[in-house]
């Protein structure tokens, strides 16, 4: 019986190694990326991750959507297309 899990053990720790390198920080990233997305409101500086600069002028929760404001015009987004916030860190102050 104790040959039985010893065979077992490398897949074991394989599948242990896997989740903690690969599996547990992209649930975390996804997790941060939905609070982003919950936490962002009108006025929000933002870059897509298409890399359109642009401003918030509308959030639509019913769909998920967001009309952002750029040099050439609204444009409607969904809230997932957006990549980072830009307001914080162009409001802070430069570093030496």
């Amino acid at each position: 019986m104790g040959e039985g899990i010893g065979q077992f053990l490398p897949f074991i720790l394989m599948f242990v190694v896997v989740y903690f390198f690969m599996i547990a920080p992209q649930m975390k990233r996804a997790k941060k990326e939905k609070k982003f997305a919950e936490e962002l409101k009108r006025g929000d500086k933002v870059i897509t991750k298409s890399g359109l600069h642009g401003k918030v002028l509308e959030l639509n929760d019913k769909d998920g959507t967001c009309v952002i404001e750029t040099m050439s015009g609204k444009l409607k987004f969904d809230k997932s297309a957006i990549s980072m916030e830009m307001s914080a860190k162009l409001n802070a102050p430069a570093k030496k």
